[in-house]
């Protein structure tokens, strides 16, 4: 009785929120779950934004094609919000997007929802709370955040609206939720590259330093998994990096994992059944369709079977199993 009466005072007195226990409403998100993982847009050899989509199987070890967008994407943001896939800005080749498209697995179909308020490439995205976060980059380098409200059925239809900008200005950065927060890693702000990490607190629209990466790096994949935050690759301003990075709330610290086998700037990383996939990227020299997976338990990264449709440069996204 105790238990569903705090339920009901979180969803009707919002502003009670930040008073009731932590651990009883922070957002859930297992990873232990095998899930697909969809690759989306990105660009092909010649570096051209696609529309092609194509669907990982973890325990079979295959790739295999699905419905393309409905209109080509790289540089996209990607989000995953009960079972569906949205596609979030990027770039046609030509110009700078602000559409967006979801796409529903049972369905293999995309159809078209609102746009966001800006156009947005190199997008920064999570899901949280059953909203889409968006980070802006658009024309310059700017800290703009967007939200699109889903879930909340007294916002309803969903909308897009701006919450408090960052601290500072960031292109490129890393995006993930972890432990309830949306953490923001990393970027440049067209004159420099950032080891900073910066997260939101929803409840009181305010953003909060932790400790810095160990690197700076702009272009890299961020996800968490467990108690654990995770970054990999990127680049450094004279390098691409195979550097990967582990952060601990408890300790507010950084500590270096086993470096991917290889270099990747521009890569998605994803956590799935306990297991964390660096998808695609740039090396330097070339557009990269390989994959690898780490097992936090061996410290290890291992190559999966690489992409068949892509060339590096995809947003990623994992879907549960179970909401299939």
């Amino acid at each position: 009785r105790d238990l569903v009466d705090e339920a009901k005072d979180y969803h009707l007195m919002p502003e009670r929120r930040p008073h009731l226990p932590a651990f009883k409403t922070r957002p859930r998100c297992c990873t232990s779950i095998a899930g697909l993982i969809y690759a989306v847009g990105g660009l092909n050899s010649a570096g051209d934004s696609l529309n092609v989509v194509e669907v990982f199987d973890p325990i079979a070890n295959r790739w295999e094609k699905c419905q393309p967008m409905t209109t080509a994407r790289s540089r996209v943001g990607v989000a995953v919000v009960n079972g569906l896939l949205y596609a979030i800005g990027g770039y046609d080749g030509q110009l700078r997007l602000s559409t967006v498209e979801v796409y529903n697995p049972e369905m293999d179909s995309w159809s078209k929802v609102e746009s966001m308020n800006s156009k947005r490439r190199y997008v920064g995205h999570a899901r949280w709370e059953g909203d889409i976060w968006s980070r802006r980059k658009g024309g310059g380098e700017k800290n703009e955040v967007g939200r699109k409200t889903l879930a909340n059925p007294s916002s309803l239809p969903p909308r897009w609206t701006v919450v408090t900008p960052m601290s500072s200005n960031r292109s490129a950065a890393g995006v993930t939720v972890f432990e309830g927060r949306i953490y923001v890693s990393g970027g440049h702000d067209g004159l420099q590259i950032f080891s900073t990490v910066e997260y939101y607190n929803h409840h009181t629209a305010t953003w909060h330093p932790v400790a810095s990466m160990l690197n700076k790096r702009c272009r890299h994949g961020a996800a968490s998994l467990g108690s654990k935050m995770f970054v990999c690759g990127g680049y450094d301003g004279s390098g691409f990096l195979s550097i990967a990075e582990v952060y601990s709330s408890m300790a507010d610290q950084w500590y270096l994992i086993v470096p991917m086998n290889t270099r990747r700037s521009r890569v998605s990383l994803v956590a799935n059944c306990g297991r964390l996939y660096a998808v695609g990227g740039y090396d330097g020299q070339s557009n990269l369709s390989s994959v690898e997976m780490y097992d936090p338990e061996t410290n290890r990264w291992t190559f999966m079977a690489p992409m068949v449709c892509h060339e590096g440069g995809v947003g990623v996204g994992c879907i549960p199993l179970l909401t299939i």
